[in-house]
């Protein structure tokens, strides 16, 4: 259960070298994301530390790589304003709690519904949301507080190292492939920019990174219900935020390597690293896109080099923080611009013209919403949107083939499903005052799906009747036949031919 994943000294080595390349970019997202959450930049460390580290090892994706989020941070804003940062960690010993029981209860395989254009969305919306991030560290916080652009010269510097940055990670990997090519990149950039002396931002500079182990804290609320009334509602939120992102990141993973991981062990994972980091003064957090890219991109497939991101991280916590503060932020945003290159999902946009305009729709929608809102929403949106196209689309579909028998029974063969979408198409193929007196409805190349389809037989048995005529239903399933009411002595049951498939209903458990 716990196997890292190597058993050769070449893959030990490039999923260590690998995790060292994450690890100098959790850094600046970490802090980042603690101050979005409006706590102290060891918070959101400690976090990514121990979160990198449990996910790691307990989750079900090996090489996708965990810490704190702005999804998440974003949510926790109110609370800590609001209450305090202790409130925010009992928060997220209730997230991680709820998370477990989400994977307990296997509802990690829902992530399954969501539909590709959907994915689509979500990866291109969170590439530009990443791109976007990266402008910040392009300006500077004047007297006044207000954000503007660096000065022509210093704009010019930082550009160059970005540039050079991503230069040197395009075409190394066609020099060699011993080593990766981001972490050979951020080193040799920083080389430079210590060599030569030039002045421009450092990871220090957004905030010390110095600190000691996170030690044992359980959060100081009142153990009241009027507390867990406060709580649970972020924690509700971070915990769907957390598995959508983390779900999502999975099979994003999934594609890239042509592995799968375990949607349901992932859930519980998450939830024992944010149970723990709660515990431990830390911020909570979920999967990265941005870091497992990275990840997968340096070489890294197994569960070692998200172990030893974490480890790195704690390190230089501990030991190395000032060498780590000299990284120019140039070299690490130069990263993240390649990981936007990769993430986005170019194809996308050669189709446009190819896939169904809703399809089409549905991609620009969800990459829309998720760069204004978040990640949560616009899954939510894009579900939701899907769903009710594929409604309309198939509620068209559904038609009758109408023929006589020779033994004086109209025969109406129905075609397509027939569920909420297609009840009202259905009512109106039938006529029941212009039919002879025998009627047969044959159903079995149709789908009885929902109880809103076993009404509409029984509205339309019941008009049939009223007009004094003979109606047959023939094949439906048995459930369909149980859930029938005024139908159920029309039905001609055929125990050899009749189908068996589940109606969505909640009266039959």
């Amino acid at each position: 259960m716990f196997k890292l994943g190597c058993a050769s000294r070449v893959c030990v080595k490039n999923e260590i070298l690998s995790g060292l390349t994450v690890a100098l970019a959790l850094v600046p997202e970490a802090v980042a994301f603690a101050f979005v959450a409006g706590v102290d930049p060891l918070v959101g460390l400690y976090a990514a530390f121990m979160v990198g580290l449990l996910a790691a090892i307990f989750g079900g994706r090996p090489g996708m790589i965990s810490g704190a989020t702005g999804a998440m941070a974003v949510v926790m804003v109110a609370l800590v304003a609001e209450h305090g940062v202790e409130y925010l960690f009992a928060a997220v010993v209730l997230t991680g709690l709820i998370q477990m029981g989400a994977g307990v209860l296997r509802l990690g395989k829902f992530i399954r519904i969501v539909p590709y254009p959907v994915m689509l969305g979500f990866v291109n919306g969170l590439a530009i949301v990443i791109f976007l991030a990266q402008l910040q560290h392009f300006q500077v916080t004047s007297a006044e507080g207000v954000q503007e652009w660096l000065s022509s010269e210093a704009l010019m510097l930082f550009a160059g190292l970005v540039i050079l940055t991503m230069a040197i990670i395009h075409f190394l990997p066609k020099v060699t492939a011993k080593f990766p090519a981001a972490l050979a990149a951020i080193i040799a950039v920083s080389l430079l920019v210590l060599g030569l002396n030039l002045d421009t931002a450092t990871v220090g500079d957004l905030a010390s990174i110095k600190g000691g182990l996170p030690s044992f804290h359980i959060p100081v609320v009142p153990f009241t219900f009027e507390t867990l009334m406060i709580v649970l509602p972020y924690a509700f939120i971070l915990a769907a935020v957390g598995l959508i992102e983390s779900l999502l990141t999975m099979s994003l993973i999934d594609e890239v390597t042509s592995t799968r991981g375990r949607g349901n062990r992932e859930c519980v994972g998450q939830g024992i690293a944010n149970t723990v980091t709660g515990l431990f003064g830390g911020m909570g957090g979920c999967a990265m896109i941005g870091q497992s890219m990275i990840n997968v991109n340096s070489g890294g497939r197994q569960r070692l080099s998200g172990v030893a991101a974490a480890l790195f991280l704690l390190m230089f916590i501990l030991v190395a923080s000032p060498l780590i503060e000299r990284i120019p932020m140039a070299a690490l945003v130069g990263v993240m611009f390649v990981v936007v290159i990769a993430t986005f999902e170019w194809s996308s946009l050669r189709i446009m013209g190819k896939i169904p305009p809703t399809d089409a729709f549905v991609l620009v929608l969800l990459s829309a919403v998720t760069v204004m809102t978040d990640l949560a929403i616009a899954v939510v949106v894009g579900v939701i949107v899907s769903a009710l196209v594929f409604a309309w689309e198939h509620a068209k579909h559904i038609n009758i083939r109408t023929y006589d028998d020779g033994q004086g029974s109209r025969v109406h063969e129905l075609n397509g499903p027939l569920f909420f979408g297609s009840v009202k198409n259905f009512l109106e193929l039938f006529n029941p005052e212009q039919e002879p007196d025998d009627v047969v409805i044959e159903f079995q190349n149709s789908r009885v799906a929902d109880h809103s389809a076993i009404e509409a037989i029984d509205t339309l048995a019941e008009r049939y009747i009223r007009a004094g005529k003979t109606l047959h239903l023939r094949h439906l399933s048995e459930e369909c036949r149980q859930l029938l009411k005024k139908a159920g002595d029309l039905v001609e049951v055929n125990v050899m031919e009749d189908p068996r498939y589940r109606v969505a209903d909640d009266q039959i458990a």
